[in-house]
C-alpha cells in the first residue's frame, strides 16, 4: 500500500549502467526504460553508461559513481544471470557497506507473476555505499519495468511512507546530465 505524506518531492541524481556484450545505446531498451521512468518521476539523469560484461570495468564504474558527490542512486541492468560472463553481483557486492536483502527478495516475489519459477535465476540485489543506493536488476526490459514500477518508484520518492531510501542518501545538488 502506497502512502504519500505531506513531505516535498526530492529529485535524486541517478546514474544508469547497462551491462551487455551485445547492446548499444541505440538498442538498449532496458537502460532507456530506466532513463524514461526516472525523468518522468522528476529525477535527474546523472550519467548513462553501457559496458561489456567485465567484472573489473563494472566495479570501477560503480566505484567512481559511489565516490562522486553528485550521484545518489545507481541503477544497473544486466549481468545478473548465470551465464559464464554474468558478473554484476560479484562486481558490486564487495563495494556495498550494507546490503538491502529485501530488494532481491521482493523483486523475485513480484516477478513470479510474469515468469513463474524462472525468477529464482535472478540475482537481483541492492545495497548502500557511501550514501549511494546501488540496485542491480536483470537485463530484460520487462524486469527493469517490474523493478521500477514495483519497488523503485516508491522507494526513491521522499513522500512514500512509512519509509523510503531518500533519508539514507548523500545530499547532492541537482546535476546536469552527462549521459
Amino acid at each position: 500500500m502506497s502512502h504519500k505524506a505531506d513531505a516535498p518531492f526530492v529529485p535524486l541524481n541517478i546514474a544508469v549502467l547497462t551491462v551487455s556484450d551485445t547492446r548499444t545505446l541505440e538498442t538498449d531498451t532496458s537502460g532507456q526504460l530506466f532513463v524514461d521512468r526516472l525523468k518522468a518521476a522528476g529525477h535527474n539523469l546523472a550519467e548513462r553508461v553501457l559496458l561489456k560484461d567485465d567484472l573489473y570495468k563494472i566495479r570501477a564504474q560503480v566505484a567512481t559513481w559511489i565516490a562522486e558527490d553528485v550521484v545518489q542512486v545507481v541503477l544497473i541492468t544486466g549481468g545478473t544471470g548465470f551465464t559464464g560472463r554474468d558478473s554484476t553481483p560479484e562486481a558490486v557486492a564487495c563495494l556495498l557497506d550494507k546490503q538491502v536483502d529485501g530488494f532481491g527478495e521482493l523483486f523475485r516475489q513480484i516477478s513470479t507473476a510474469d515468469i513463474g519459477t524462472s525468477t529464482i535465476q535472478s540475482r537481483a540485489l541492492a545495497g548502500l555505499a557511501n550514501g549511494t543506493l546501488v540496485c542491480c536488476l536483470p537485463g530484460s526490459t520487462n524486469a527493469c519495468r517490474t523493478g521500477w514500477d514495483g519497488i523503485l518508484a516508491e522507494q526513491l520518492d521522499a513522500r512514500h511512507r512509512p519509509c523510503n531510501f531518500v533519508p539514507h542518501l548523500k545530499r547532492a545538488a541537482p546535476c546536469e546530465s552527462r549521459g
